[in-house]
C-alpha cells in the first residue's frame, strides 16, 4: 500500500445517525430534475461539500446535477446538469455516480442505460464541471452471472476507485447483483478479474443480503491501512419488492479481494416516510461519504426519490458490533 490509512477511518465506520430533517434535497422545477433526485456521489472541494446526484424529469431519462455545502447539509444547486446523455450506450440516462480525487483529477463512474443494458461508464475532470467521457469499461461483463442470468447483453453497475494504489496499481470494486474487482495501471483503463470469480455473491436466506449486494460508495483506508467498503444490500419480499439497506466490508491491502469482517446487519436502512415512500419504495441507497469538519457525511438515495444524510462523530460508538 502506497499510503497511509485515514486517521480518522475504522472498521466499522460509524454509528451514523440519518438527519432529522432528511430529505436534504427533493426535486424541483419542471425541467430535468422535477421528478426525482437521488444517489449522490459526494467530494470535499475548496473546504465545501459537492454533491453529484441523479436527477431525472417524468420521463426518467438521468442526467447528473451538482450542488455545493459549507456545512454538508444545505446544498446550492448549480442550474444545469453537469453530465448528461449524449452517446448510445446512455441514451435513455447517465445514472448513479461515485466519484474519486486522485491527484487533482476526479474520476466519476456512472451507469450508461440504453433501455438494454446496464455499462459502468468512466468519465474525468479537474474542476467538477467539464467532464471527458470515456466510455463503457466493462463491455462484455455481466454481474448477475452467479445468479443464473447467462444473457449475451452486458450488464455492470456500481464502480468504486481506491483512492491510492496498491503495490504502483490502482483497484476499483464494482458491480450490482454481486461485487468484484478490477486493476488499472492509468486510471482510464480497467482489467477486470473473471467474470466467474465474484468477492461477494448475495448472502444466505434470511439476511439483509439475500437477493443482491452492489458497492456503495468509493472505499477508503481505515487508520491501520485496511480498505473499507460500504455497500448497497437488498432481500425481496414474498410479494416481490424489494428492500435495500446498507453494509460494511473490510478487506486486506496484501490481497484487497479477501474480506476480513463484514457487518452482519445493517448500519442504514429505510425508517422514514421518504425511505419507504417512491419510485421504488423501501430503498435506501449509499453512494457518497466523505470526512468533513471532523465528521462523516453519508449520503444516501431515498426510495429513488430524494436525498438523505446520515453523520458520525468521531467518539461515537456502536453499542453492539454485529460484525461477522
Amino acid at each position: 500500500m502506497s499510503a497511509p490509512g485515514n486517521a480518522h477511518a475504522e472498521f466499522p465506520l460509524g454509528p451514523f445517525k440519518p438527519y432529522a430533517q432528511n430529505p436534504i434535497m427533493r426535486p424541483q422545477g419542471d425541467g430535468w430534475e422535477s421528478a426525482s433526485v437521488y444517489n449522490p456521489a459526494a467530494v470535499v472541494k475548496d473546504d465545501k461539500v459537492v454533491l453529484l446526484y441523479r436527477a431525472h424529469a417524468d420521463d426518467i431519462v438521468s442526467h447528473i446535477g451538482l450542488a455545493t455545502s459549507e456545512d454538508g447539509i444545505h446544498f446550492e444547486r448549480h442550474p444545469e446538469p453537469v453530465l448528461v446523455p449524449t452517446e448510445d450506450y446512455e441514451q435513455f440516462g447517465a445514472e448513479d455516480p461515485r466519484v474519486t480525487e486522485i491527484d487533482g483529477t476526479y474520476y466519476l463512474t456512472y451507469t450508461g442505460w440504453n433501455h438494454v443494458s446496464a455499462q459502468l461508464c468512466l468519465a474525468t475532470s479537474t474542476d467538477l464541471f467539464d467532464w471527458t467521457k470515456h466510455g463503457p469499461l466493462f463491455p462484455q461483463f455481466n454481474t448477475f452471472l452467479p445468479q443464473g442470468h447467462e444473457s449475451a447483453v452486458p450488464w455492470s453497475k456500481a464502480g468504486g476507485i481506491l483512492p491510492v494504489p496498491v503495490d504502483g496499481r490502482y483497484l476499483m470494486y464494482f458491480g450490482e447483483g454481486s461485487i468484484w474487482y478490477a486493476w488499472s495501471d492509468d486510471l482510464i483503463h480497467w482489467t477486470p478479474c473473471s467474470n466467474d470469480d465474484p468477492i461477494m455473491t448475495p448472502t444466505p436466506p434470511g439476511t439483509f443480503g439475500s437477493f443482491l449486494v452492489e458497492v456503495g460508495p468509493q472505499p477508503i483506508l481505515t487508520n491501520n491501512g485496511l480498505i473499507l467498503l460500504l455497500h448497497n444490500a437488498a432481500v425481496k419480499n414474498a410479494d416481490g419488492s424489494v428492500r435495500y439497506t446498507c453494509g460494511q466490508l473490510l478487506f486486506a491491502p496484501d490481497d484487497p479481494t479477501r474480506i476480513l469482517a463484514q457487518m452482519n446487519r445493517p448500519w442504514l436502512e429505510p425508517q422514514t416516510y421518504e425511505d419507504n415512500h417512491g419510485l421504488v419504495s423501501h430503498v435506501t441507497f449509499v453512494e457518497g461519504l466523505v470526512f468533513f469538519r471532523d465528521t462523516w457525511f453519508a449520503y444516501y438515495g431515498q426510495s429513488d426519490s430524494t436525498i438523505g444524510v446520515a453523520t458520525y462523530t468521531l467518539g461515537d460508538r456502536y453499542s453492539s458490533l454485529g460484525i461477522a
